[in-house]
Parts: structure tokens; sequence; C-alpha cells
């Protein structure tokens, strides 16, 4: 199927390691997966929340620069976490606003990378990946290089922009998507639990009604594809009749309320601040008990 940018290295590279580290303090970070020297990333999901969720740790990708008399001498950048760090309290237009344009800005670099990637034979940004893991891009790249460059001749630039749009609007506000999209991973306390040995959630799933479920393909149903990995999706929804104590009822989701939360108080990625969490809570608990 033709991209202009795709999630190909992310599926494979990146999401079933998500799966088994997300939340991972010790393992995620955006330093980390850039100087990885595995295979695969710790958790490839990284690679989208920190446009729009707060991270611990160092940041990434780092470049030696070339041409410099001090070989040590590098330079430490990131487009996610420029846009992210724009953000302004409470200001949700002016997030969304930051969030599109770090969003598909990033994107739109990626097509430059894979041509970079095509020519050269090595992906830049993972200095440290393994032959395997190059010879993989490099692969891919040329394929879909040859693909977007056949694309270019016989439909021209708007076949490459059209792909670009319809690859990146479903993941922005207003799209109704997006609502998915940048929650599946909040740190979520539930005040019931916590006080009896409870915890933050680290995944959501988007309930707003069978047309919802529809259009997003079921990946509203995160929750239960967490806890079900190989359930395609189409038939993740059953999962809350069969135990339906093991997951929220109702359909009721308000897509613009998630959008003004989001993008109003950013959260940190799949509970990777828990355990300062877990202390407010416990405080306020203990405060209005001695009350």
């Amino acid at each position: 199927m033709p991209s202009v940018f795709g999630y190909y290295l992310y599926l494979k590279f990146g999401h079933l390691s998500h799966h088994s580290n997300v939340g991972n303090q010790d393992q995620v970070s955006l330093a980390r997966l850039f100087d990885s020297d595995q295979v695969d990333f710790e958790d490839g999901d990284v690679l989208f929340v920190a446009h729009r969720m707060k991270l611990p740790g160092k940041i990434g990708p780092t470049f030696q620069l070339p041409f410099r008399k001090n070989k040590n001498q590098s330079l430490t950048m990131s487009i996610s976490k420029s846009g992210f760090n724009s953000w302004r309290p409470g200001k949700v237009f002016w997030n969304v606003g930051m969030f599109t344009l770090s969003f598909m800005y990033e994107r739109f670099m990626l097509v430059i990378n894979d041509f970079l990637v095509a020519v050269t034979g090595r992906n830049f940004f993972f200095p440290n990946k393994p032959r395997e893991f190059h010879q993989m891009c490099t692969t891919y790249a040329r394929c879909a290089t040859t693909v977007r460059l056949a694309l270019l001749w016989f439909g021209g630039w708007k076949s490459l922009f059209f792909l670009y749009l319809s690859e990146t609007l479903w993941s922005i506000p207003p799209h109704p998507a997006a609502a998915m999209f940048v929650t599946n991973h909040p740190s979520s306390m539930d005040d019931k639990q916590v006080g009896g040995g409870g915890g933050c959630i680290p995944s959501m799933s988007t309930y707003a009604g069978a047309w919802y479920s529809a259009l997003t393909l079921g990946t509203n149903y995160h929750c239960e594809h967490h806890d079900f990995p190989t359930i395609p999706l189409h038939q993740l929804g059953k999962l809350r009749m069969i135990a339906p104590e093991f997951y929220r009822s109702g359909s009721q989701d308000q897509l613009l309320g998630i959008f003004q939360k989001t993008f109003s108080e950013p959260d940190f990625y799949a509970c990777m601040n828990s355990n300062i969490a877990m202390l407010d809570s416990t405080r306020t608990i203990t405060i209005k008990k001695e009350e």
C-alpha cells in the first residue's frame, strides 16, 4: 500500500516492545530510545507521545558534530519536545496548534529522512543500532522511495500531498479519531482504588458509541488491546461483555471533553510519574480522614 512515511518500522521494531515496556521508567525515554544498541525500540510509542505528554529522562536524538576540533561536541535536539515545551497551561487552542505544527513538521521530515536512508544505507537517528536494523531500514526506505517517485511521476505532487494529509489529519483535533490517539496511555488515578491498594491506570479506552468504534476500526478499545494483544481489533469490543468487571461501562465519553483535558493539562505518559501521583493521592486521603 502506498505511504508517504508509513508506520512499518514502528510496527516492526516498536509495537510489541511497547506492550512489554509501556510506562517502565528504566526502559522508556527519548534518549534511551535513540541511543539504544538493541534491534527493537524499547517503547516505540515514545516517538508519538513526546509531542503531547510529559516524559521523564533526557531527550534525544544526539548527533556528533562533524568538522569540529573537539570531537566530543554534539547536538541534541527533538522536534516533538521543542513543540511540547512551547505549550501554555490552560491554553487549549494554542496547545493544539503547537501539537499540530510539531507533529506535521516531524512527519514531513520523516519523508526526507527516508530518502537519506535510501541513499546512504543508514538511519543516522539511531547510530548505535546493529547492522540488522539499518539493513531493514534501508530496504524499506528504498522500496518506499521507489513507490513515491512513481506516484510523483504518474500522479504529480498532489498524490503525495494527499497521502501526507490522509496519514496525519486523523491524529489531530478536531478529527474524532484523534481523541483516541491522544489519550491511549494517560496516568489516570482512580480515587476509589488508591486507598484500596489500586493505583495508576496506564492505558485507556475511548467509549463513544458503535459509530466511533467503526470509525477507529476498533483501536479505541486500547485497554482491551493491551490485555489481549493477539485478539483482532474488530473483536475487542466483545471483551467488555465477557468480562464487564474489568472495563468501564457505558459509551458516553465526550470527545470534546477529552480534547479539552488533554490539551489543557498534559499528563505523564503511562503512569511514569505514578509514584508521585500515588503519594499525592494517599496524602489527600489521609488528610481527609484526619479532618
